[in-house]
C-alpha cells in the first residue's frame, strides 16, 4: 500500500502550477499530520522483525517523494523568475524617477507596540542568544532527552550540544538563575524551527514573558493577559482561556480572542501560549517552589502581526515586495 503514493503524488504535482500549492500538497503528505506520516506512524505496532523489513523501504520511498516535490519547486521556482523577468522589463535608459523615504517593516511595528504595552506594566525587556545549549533550550524546561515535545519543535541541531533555539523560554531560565525573585520581564528575539507553509517559516520570532514573585495567581497572569489584549486589538475582544499542556507551566492554557472570519462569522482564534511556571522549572535554578509562584507567556510576533493586519501568508513579511511593505 505504501508504495501507491508515489505514483499518486506524481499524478497531484503534474497538476500543480504553484509553489503555494506545491507547499500545501507536501504538508499534505510529509506534514506532522500528513498521509505519508500518519500511514508510517501506524507501523509502529508490527513487530521488530516487520520493522526492519519495513523500515529501509520506508525511508527510501520518503526520499523519494522529496526528492519529487524538490525538483517540482526548483521547476516552479525557474518559471516564477522567467515570468517575473518578462513581467518587468523596464527601458534602463530612461531617466530615474527619484528615491522615496522608507518605512518602519510592519513586525517591527507589532514588536514595538508588544513591547511598549509591556514595559508600561513594569516588564524589563532582555534578550538571549539565537545559539542555545540543550540544556537551556530543553532540559532545564523539563523537556528531558525523551519527552515527546521535543518532536513538536523540529531543531536545527548544531553539533556539540548545540542547536538554533525553537522559543525564547531559554530566557526564563537563564534570567532566574542569575537573579533573585522578584522578576518580571519579556524577551523578544528570533526562533527557528524546520517548517514552512501559509502559517510557518523557519524562522520566526517570538516574546516570552515571565513574572516571579510571591503570592503569584493564575488570576494575575489573566488579568495581565487580557489587559495586553485589549490594548493591542481593542477594548471590545473577548478572550477565553482554553487548557492546554506545555512542559514548563502547570497548569498550562492557550489565550484565545473572539475574531471574525472573511465571511463576517465569529470564532474564537488562538493568540498565545501561558500558564503557571511548573516546579521542576524552578528546581533548576534553586528556587523554593513553595515559597515562589511564577507566570509565564509566550507569543509569536507574526501570528499577532497576521490576525491584526488581515495578511493570510505568513511569507509575504519575508519577501521584501514594495508593494505589500508601503501598506504599513
Amino acid at each position: 500500500m505504501i508504495n501507491q503514493f508515489v505514483p499518486k503524488i506524481i499524478n497531484e504535482i503534474a497538476k500543480i502550477n504553484t509553489e503555494n500549492e506545491l507547499m500545501n500538497l507536501k504538508s499534505k503528505y510529509l506534514g506532522k499530520k500528513g498521509e505519508f506520516t500518519i500511514f508510517t506512524n501506524s507501523l509502529k505496532d508490527l513487530s521488530i522483525e516487520e520493522k526492519k523489513k519495513q523500515g529501509p523501504i520506508i525511508n527510501s520511498i520518503k526520499k523519494e517523494i522529496e526528492s519529487i516535490i524538490a525538483d517540482k519547486f526548483k521547476s516552479l521556482k525557474r518559471l516564477a523568475i522567467d515570468k517575473k523577468l518578462a513581467e518587468e522589463k523596464i527601458d534602463i535608459s530612461l531617466p530615474s524617477k527619484g528615491s522615496s523615504n522608507g518605512s518602519i517593516h510592519p513586525l517591527s511595528l507589532v514588536s514595538e507596540e508588544i513591547v511598549k504595552i509591556f514595559t508600561q506594566f513594569g516588564f524589563e525587556v532582555f534578550e538571549g542568544p539565537e545559539i542555545e545549549s540543550d540544556h537551556y533550550n530543553f532540559e532545564a524546561l523539563n523537556i528531558p532527552e525523551d519527552h515527546p515535545a521535543r518532536d513538536m519543535q523540529d531543531t536545527f541541531y548544531l553539533g556539540e550540544g548545540n542547536l538554533l533555539r525553537t522559543h525564547t523560554s531559554p530566557m526564563q531560565v537563564r534570567i532566574m538563575e542569575c537573579n533573585n525573585p522578584p522578576i518580571k520581564i519579556i524577551s523578544p528575539g528570533k526562533v527557528y524551527r524546520c517548517d514552512s507553509d501559509v502559517t510557518h517559516t523557519p524562522m520566526f520570532h517570538q516574546i516570552e514573558g515571565l513574572l516571579v514573585d510571591k503570592s503569584i495567581t493564575f488570576a494575575n497572569l489573566k488579568g495581565v493577559l487580557n489587559e495586553f489584549i485589549s490594548r493591542f486589538f481593542g477594548n471590545s475582544i473577548k478572550t477565553r482561556f482554553r487548557p492546554s499542556y506545555f512542559p514548563f507551566t502547570e497548569p498550562s492554557a492557550e489565550l484565545d480572542i473572539e475574531w471574525k472570519d472573511k465571511n463576517g462569522s465569529k470564532v474564537w482564534m488562538e493568540v498565545l501560549g501561558c500558564g503557571m511556571v511548573n516546579p521542576k522549572v524552578f528546581e533548576s535554578v534553586n528556587y523554593n517552589s513553595k515559597e515562589y509562584a511564577g507566570l509565564a507567556f509566550g507569543m509569536g510576533i507574526e501570528r499577532l502581526a497576521m490576525i491584526k493586519f488581515g495578511i493570510t501568508d505568513i511569507r509575504y513579511f519575508y519577501q521584501n515586495d514594495l508593494k505589500f511593505l508601503k501598506q504599513f
